[in-house]
């Protein structure tokens, strides 16, 4: 993939400074370690490593990525590594992606208390699908699957929700069979709404009742008891979203629609179209009119802000799993599930030689061999190589 003509970090390191100056109110601590990590993102700031090839001698100078989560340029390693590792836990079944959202009012509570509302949709989106699924009535099975949380909209508006990836089918109750979903139907939508936001509601009242929620700025109102019970029961009449989209072709075909939802941020860098003094103008898909792409222009303050929307809480998971595939019984469940589905196990992992390690590479720009890291590099290193290159240039 081509290099993008414009990045977050180049706006970040024009705009930045001025931007948390203006907005030092509210952006905090996080939001600032944050954009300076994106600005330093693979430059001299960070240190880097000398490269040279394995077969023309090639030689290169690379920069340290920031590996921060919220950086553009720094999730396609972990995502390869993260996908690589799905690729042995996948059954030779069907799979769905589901997708719960929840309605705006909710959502202004959840961008005022993110750890605690974000927690709790991963656990009534997982509870929903579990309930609904062993339901003789339903599918009468024990399922499993993982969650992606994402909190934006293609606007980079607050628009948090949950996709589910779950195979198509499950567990009989006495663990001997696999019972296969129908092949276009899986679980009744409008039961899944339903139930989903009976737990939603269920979690958000028994949060305000220990204490873990707060109502900052406009939220004040609904501090008390009863405005929150009354504003609670207003959400019954509000449009809860859940959809299913249509099955998978093949298990193959999981990994690479995972590798698009897993590992990602608000917005991409190939995503942006122009970058002014004053503006960043940056593609968005419409779907609401057939998905057209179309482009919005936002103020540079405004375009930060809603970046800044999606800083996850410190150490929150955003990648989760329940049911057959929870960390506690997977390795269990998954064999089980092979059994039933005479299925061979994976090939077990590699184990590399104690005291050796795994040497990343990539390929030479020249010939295409295998590039290796032959020299790591300190920050101030690269200052002192540059600034003594600087005066040989200037005496020369």
């Amino acid at each position: 993939m081509t290099r993008p003509p414009f990045e977050v970090a180049d706006i970040v390191r024009q705009h930045g400074d001025r931007f948390l100056e203006k907005h030092r109110a509210w952006v905090t601590r996080q939001h600032r370690r944050i954009l300076r990590a994106i600005a330093q993102c693979r430059t001299a700031a960070l240190g880097g490593h000398r490269d040279r090839c394995d077969q023309c001698a090639q030689p290169a100078l690379s920069y340290n990525s920031c590996r921060d989560r919220h950086c553009p340029k720094c999730l396609t390693a972990a995502r390869n590594v993260w996908v690589a590792a799905r690729e042995r836990e996948l059954l030779p079944v069907g799979y769905v992606h589901l997708v719960f959202t929840v309605p705006e009012p909710l959502a202004r509570l959840a961008l005022a208390n993110k750890r605690v509302v974000y927690d709790l949709l991963f656990r009534a989106a997982a509870a929903t699908l579990l309930q609904v699924a062993a339901n003789p009535k339903r599918l009468g099975a024990a399922i499993g699957g993982l969650m992606v949380l994402h909190s934006w909209g293609q606007r980079l508006q607050h628009h948090p929700h949950v996709h589910c990836v779950v195979p198509a089918g499950g567990l009989s109750r006495d663990g001997t069979q696999w019972i296969h979903a129908r092949p276009t139907f899986f679980l009744p939508v409008k039961v899944l709404r339903q139930v989903f936001r009976g737990k939603l509601v269920a979690g958000l009242r028994e949060a305000f009742q220990q204490g873990r929620l707060h109502f900052p700025g406009s939220l004040q109102p609904l501090a008390t008891e009863a405005a929150f019970r009354a504003w609670l029961r207003s959400l019954f009449r509000q449009a809860w979203v859940v959809y299913a989209k249509p099955p998978f072709g093949s298990p193959a075909h999981v990994l690479h629609y995972l590798a698009r939802y897993t590992h990602r941020v608000a917005i991409s860098n190939h995503r942006l179209v122009a970058v002014t003094d004053d503006t960043v103008s940056f593609r968005w898909k419409d779907y609401r009119h057939g998905s057209q792409m179309r482009t919005l222009t936002l103020d540079v303050d405004e375009f930060l802000r809603r970046f800044l929307l999606h800083v996850l809480p410190k150490r929150f998971v955003r990648i989760r799993y329940f049911g057959l595939l929870a960390p506690r019984c997977r390795t269990h469940d998954l064999a089980t599930c092979r059994t039933v589905l005479a299925v061979a196990p994976p090939p077990p992992v590699t184990a590399l030689p104690v005291g050796s390690t795994r040497t990343r590479s990539w390929p030479c720009p020249r010939c295409g061999a295998p590039m290796r890291i032959v020299e790591r590099l300190t920050a101030r290193q690269l200052f002192l190589e540059a600034l003594l290159a600087n005066i040989v240039y200037d005496t020369s």
